[in-house]
């Protein structure tokens, strides 16, 4: 009995079809890699622009109040970060964050310290602006953002994705766009880079919380996310959608 012929039109691979022509078929590992690389490219290309207020007295913009906060946090006893004191003039760029963000500012006053004190000098340095004090500044946004933000959308990516949470075959496949959208944010690499911020902080703190509840790891993600409120106030309206998350998996789960 004669074996039945192949058809020569046989299904496509849906994976394969739900690849755009210009999807690399590169192993994950690597196409996250250099995704990551040309975010980290993008964000160096930003800080060599200029910033607002630059050169412009009496305040001089967003680099200052970011120097001087690093200026007040080295020098001053954290009683005083608050309070308005004969070295810390509230009017002057008074420090607006939560403690975490002000420990984040002492650390890092601590680095420019060690290489460049005149920059962070109590009093004597307000209006300090040069070359290397604003490259050093500028290597600080960039390695917060490498050591919190990068982990966390890498974390989320996969935490979306797996089990098929973030849907399964062509939504699958679309994984390095979901990658590439959270590292790309033009408005965190404008806002950040290009004028002194830290955002990548507490944004790389709540999207860690976020892939915590994915991957069911509430502890983590409450831990992740109070210490997003406490970096920067203005995660706080995401609470309530934190913890309808959060409710949502515990459902899963049963």
């Amino acid at each position: 009995m004669a074996k039945p012929k192949k058809s020569r039109n046989s299904a496509p691979d849906p994976s394969v079809a739900a690849r755009l022509p210009w999807q690399p078929s590169a192993p994950p590992l690597a196409t996250a890699l250099l995704i990551s690389f040309a975010a980290l490219l993008l964000r160096a290309l930003v800080s060599v622009g200029p910033y607002s207020g630059q050169g412009a007295a009496p305040k001089f913009g967003d680099y200052e109040a970011q120097r001087h906060w690093m200026e007040l946090t080295l020098h001053l006893p954290s009683s005083d970060w608050y309070r308005n004191t004969s070295d810390n003039d509230l009017a002057y760029w008074g420090l607006d964050y939560p403690p975490l963000s002000a420990y984040q500012s002492r650390l890092h006053a601590r680095l420019i310290n060690a290489s460049l004190p005149d920059a962070v000098a109590l009093r004597s340095s307000r209006g300090f602006e040069s070359h290397e004090s604003k490259l050093l500044m500028r290597w600080t946004v960039l390695s917060s953002d490498l050591m919190v933000f990068f982990p966390a959308a890498l974390w989320f990516v996969w935490a979306y994705i797996k089990d098929g949470v973030g849907g399964s075959g062509e939504r699958r496949e679309g994984w390095m766009w979901l990658l590439a959208m959270v590292l790309l944010n033009p408005c965190l690499v404008l806002i950040d880079h290009g004028h002194f911020q830290y955002n990548c902080i507490s944004l790389g703190l709540t999207l860690g919380a976020i892939a915590g509840i994915l991957s069911r790891n509430e502890l983590v993600a409450a831990a992740l996310f109070s210490l997003a409120i406490n970096h920067k106030e203005m995660k706080l309206p995401l609470l309530f959608k934190i913890i309808s998350y959060s409710q949502a998996s515990a459902t899963n789960m049963i």
